[in-house]
């Protein structure tokens, strides 16, 4: 997060935003008279504000003084590298907004004109992050289920941990939570973990020498992924650079790309293939969304009718059901928000909500309202962009992640099954409990 204070002009608009609702209190006015100023409360710098880097103050700054860091140059001198292999990945909400700052309109941003744009950008192999939604599913749900079967050794709800700003918050103002979260990682470091270990070996080459790229809507991704905690392997990184997308329209400018005189291209393999279950992580809702529906197929051996996830009460800022899967209770919650999930840990905290599963996610909406998203002052495109996802779900001919092929073929040639020894060490993150021990000490 990058702040140039020669463009403030004291509209307070990062102030109320971050305090009203997301509950975080980071920006703040200092001093006073003609010297007032907008900065950190306290004095301190950023890094010590323990701030969520949810981008929502970026996103609301109307002259640009807030910002994301350019990691565009990094990117270009890797494609530009004869001995580098790149890959590039695109995030599930991506693709509702990427064409924005292009000048595309809707019906001309498809995703096959957004995978050609990145092709010819030089990236060597262009993937689609769906895929990695879906591996996420399958040790997520897989994970939940062995949780709930042995209720007794866990504490509970368990949280959702794919979102790198609502993890931020857990290191910063909630570790006793650690042990609730899930193991699994985010969609983006799986993918990074696969690109070098399981990808690496069908090519034949060093890890050293694959340069992965994360196209996201999110700010906090870049910070997620120079975090030490989801290396797979020690001293390399899994995500090499993480591009929001304002940032691929830039270098799509800059490489002087038209989409609209490009060709509609496909994802390569094996990891072009994904399901509709894994489009929808981009929308609040989503993660709960697929992971029921293949913990319905693990439990049962049958997929269940699907269905949008039915609102109990949404009064207090987050969506509850309950519902029945295999004669068994399960009781979900999906919050986006920060300052929504901080009203939701005090109501569970307090005894005034009990649930067994709870979905957050950082920026309200999710990731189709992100802090990397385009950005488009006093227009409301949340809502929009999640309708644009769902219903690329609903036009999905695969909509459950245990149906994806790709999915097989990595689990039958290099994961075994979810939960193995191997996933575990690629897909979840060990030290998250670690973490919470040398808090408790």
């Amino acid at each position: 997060l990058q702040r140039d204070d020669s463009k403030c002009i004291k509209c307070m608009r990062c102030i109320a935003v971050c305090s009203e609702v997301q509950d975080c209190g980071v920006w703040k006015f200092v001093s006073s008279g003609h010297r007032i100023n907008v900065g950190v409360e306290g004095g301190r710098d950023i890094t010590q504000a323990g701030c969520s880097l949810c981008g929502q103050c970026v996103v609301n700054c109307p002259v640009g003084a807030l910002h994301a860091r350019d990691d565009i140059n990094e990117v270009f001198a890797a494609i530009d590298n004869p001995d580098i292999i790149t890959i590039a990945s695109v995030a599930p909400a991506v693709r509702a907004s990427w064409g924005d700052d292009i000048g595309l309109t809707p019906e001309e941003a498809t995703v096959g004109k957004m995978a050609a744009t990145l092709k010819m950008m030089g990236f060597n192999f262009v993937f689609d992050t769906d895929f990695a939604a879906d591996l996420t599913i399958m040790e997520e749900a897989n994970e939940f289920l062995d949780r709930f079967t042995h209720k007794e050794d866990h504490e509970w709800p368990m949280f959702t941990s794919c979102c790198p700003g609502w993890l931020r918050v857990v290191h910063s103002k909630h570790p006793e939570i650690f042990p609730q979260l899930s193991s699994a990682k985010s969609p983006q470091q799986m993918f990074g973990a696969v690109a070098k270990s399981y990808f690496a070996e069908k090519l034949g080459v060093d890890p050293e020498n694959i340069f992965y790229v994360s196209i996201m809507p999110c700010m906090a991704k870049k910070n997620e992924a120079e975090n030490p905690d989801y290396f797979s392997q020690p001293g390399m990184r899994d995500v090499d650079a993480v591009l929001t997308v304002r940032e691929f329209a830039v270098a799509s400018n800059l490489r002087a790309i038209d989409p609209r005189n490009l060709e509609e291209a496909e994802w390569d393999k094996p990891f072009g293939a994904a399901s509709g279950a894994g489009v929808i992580f981009g929308v609040s809702g989503g993660v709960t969304e697929a992971a029921l529906r293949t913990a319905h197929f693990v439990l049962t051996g049958e997929n269940p009718e699907l269905g949008p996830l039915e609102v109990i009460d949404s009064r207090q800022g987050w969506q509850s059901k309950t519902l029945e899967i295999a004669g068994a209770t399960v009781r979900v919650i999906v919050v986006s928000g920060l300052g929504n999930t901080e009203r939701l840990l005090d109501a569970l905290d307090k005894g005034e909500v009990e649930c067994d599963f709870v979905e957050v996610m950082a920026c309200p909406g999710g990731c189709a309202g992100g802090g990397g998203q385009t950005i488009r002052h006093n227009q409301e495109l949340t809502i929009p962009r999640s309708k644009i996802l769902t219903g690329l779900d609903e036009k999905t001919r695969i909509r459950f992640s245990h149906e994806n092929p790709a999915i097989t073929q990595v689990y039958d040639e290099y994961f075994g099954k979810p939960l193995s020894e191997k996933s575990e060490k690629y897909l979840h993150v060990a030290k998250a409990l670690e973490a919470h021990k040398s808090h408790s000490n």
